[in-house]
């Protein structure tokens, strides 16, 4: 019998997490599951075939993302939020996020203080002394 259990809440780390929910397909099952209804695999319409949704359950139960109890020769998938909300809270929507713009660095290439592209050519030809000079307008 395969094994369907999750990691334990003090496994699940965050950049497994994202990478759980890189994929759209992995994006949409926990779409579908966010309403907290517990769902058979066979409720899950996704468009790839059994054995590969079977692997994407796979990812997002062992990420932590979701948990899956087996029943006979079903299961049932539910989203873990309670234990990702307490793991990895959120601010409130609407929250202030402090910050702000960053400042813009400068940049180092001469060509591109020049404000040069690629297949340009400055001002005073071609060449580095050129492309300099151009800098230094």
């Amino acid at each position: 019998m395969p094994d369907h259990s999750s990691p334990p809440d003090s496994e699940i780390t965050l950049p497994r997490l994202l990478g759980a929910l890189s994929d759209p397909t992995w994006i949409g099952i926990v779409r579908v599951l966010s309403d907290g209804a517990e769902r058979g695999w066979g409720q899950l319409c996704a468009p790839v075939a059994k054995s590969t949704l079977s692997h994407h359950l796979k990812v997002l139960r062992e990420a932590g993302v979701t948990q899956t109890r087996q029943e006979g020769t079903r299961c049932y998938v539910t989203l873990r939020r309670e234990t990702l909300d307490a793991r990895f809270p959120l601010p409130p929507a609407g929250a202030a996020v402090r910050g702000g713009r960053r400042r813009r660095r400068r940049a180092r290439d001469p060509a591109r203080r020049a404000g040069l592209t690629a297949g340009t050519t400055p001002p005073g030809g071609t060449g580095q002394a050129a492309v300099l000079r151009a800098a230094d307008r």
